[in-house]
């Protein structure tokens, strides 16, 4: 009856949805730095040896020449640098993926980058090639990946990697390629962060100069291109940037799945549904699960070696069967 009051109502009321949106914001950055920081510190005072917290950390910032030292510097630190850094990745990864497609189900094994460097690392174990020298492994996998960017495809497949597997003439062989396979951040050292680290950081780089076009994607692809956004170069940043990130990722610890896909969409709600603000929190998101999941398998069943990607995955799976229920909901 009064259409300048309804119109006026409306918008306090997306006035206030906003101040909302963006107090809730504000929160959510903070939270997720806490989270990321408090799961390295508990991935570091974590493992087999047993040393108390102060003595850890002791040994950390000062040589005291014992076994300490070694055991923070050389092992523990690694691992959680390398748990941040691929958790950050996967869930980077996740985000632009599900932001370019504009769908929650996607993630960044969807471009294959995951399944072909695994088959560059599978076949590196079946003929040997991993026992050459230290980083043989995760240098075959890089290159899996690279492939399967160069050519757009997914060469490995969901079960390509079968295939070598069961080829393969050396059962020794084939039971270290099924632990591979289950991905692990356990016997990595620097050389494995120095490695991986050049390709997710320029991949990172590349996704964040994603934000925006990604905002603009969330109003459909004409009004993207109306807003002076290429698609071809979005789609050709996500694309190398998630390869990158990922490819570097599953080449230093394997197969480890579900953190691209579930982090964001945990998050999603919590950042108004943009992507530009998704992708960092993604990021820290990402590295805060990855290090209290590997956290998590140094204490659950120690002495049955509890796989990182076999945790992931449990964690993950009913998160997905649940938000596919919710888009089946929603269609119907």
């Amino acid at each position: 009856m009064y259409p300048g009051l309804d119109r006026a109502t409306d918008m306090a009321m997306a006035d206030q949805q906003a101040m909302r949106d963006q107090a809730q914001f504000g929160v959510l950055y903070p939270v997720l730095v806490a989270l990321t920081l408090l799961g390295f510190l508990t991935s570091l005072l974590t493992g087999p040896a047993a040393i108390d917290p102060g003595t850890a950390l002791a040994a950390l910032f000062t040589d005291n020449g014992g076994p300490e030292t070694t055991v923070m510097r050389e092992i523990r630190l690694p691992r959680a640098m390398l748990g941040a850094l691929v958790g950050a990745s996967l869930g980077l990864s996740g985000a632009a993926m599900q932001g370019l497609l504009r769908n929650p189900l996607a993630e960044p094994g969807l471009i294959g980058v995951s399944g072909s460097a695994a088959l560059g690392a599978v076949l590196a174990l079946q003929t040997g090639f991993a026992a050459s020298f230290a980083l043989a492994l995760p240098l075959a996998a890089l290159f899996g990946a690279a492939i399967a960017v160069a050519l757009l495809i997914a060469l490995a497949g969901p079960r390509g990697s079968s295939l070598v597997l069961n080829l393969s003439p050396n059962p020794y062989a084939a039971a270290e390629i099924v632990f591979w396979l289950m991905g692990s951040l356990a016997d990595r050292s620097w050389s494995h962060v120095w490695l991986a680290l050049p390709f997710m950081a320029l991949g990172a780089l590349a996704l964040a100069l994603t934000a925006r076009g990604l905002d603009a994607l969330t109003l459909g692809e004409d009004a993207a291109h109306a807003l002076g956004i290429s698609l071809i170069r979005l789609r050709s940043l996500v694309v190398a940037g998630t390869a990158l990130m990922v490819g570097a990722a599953t080449a230093i610890t394997g197969a480890i799945g579900f953190v691209g896909l579930v982090v964001p969409h945990i998050l999603r709600p919590l950042t108004g549904g943009s992507p530009a603000r998704l992708l960092p929190a993604s990021a820290l998101g990402g590295a805060a699960m990855v290090l209290f999941a590997d956290t998590a398998v140094q204490v659950i069943l120690p002495e049955r070696d509890l796989k990182l990607g076999v945790l992931t995955a449990l964690i993950g799976a009913p998160i997905f069967l649940h938000l596919i229920y919710q888009t089946r909901k929603a269609g119907l």
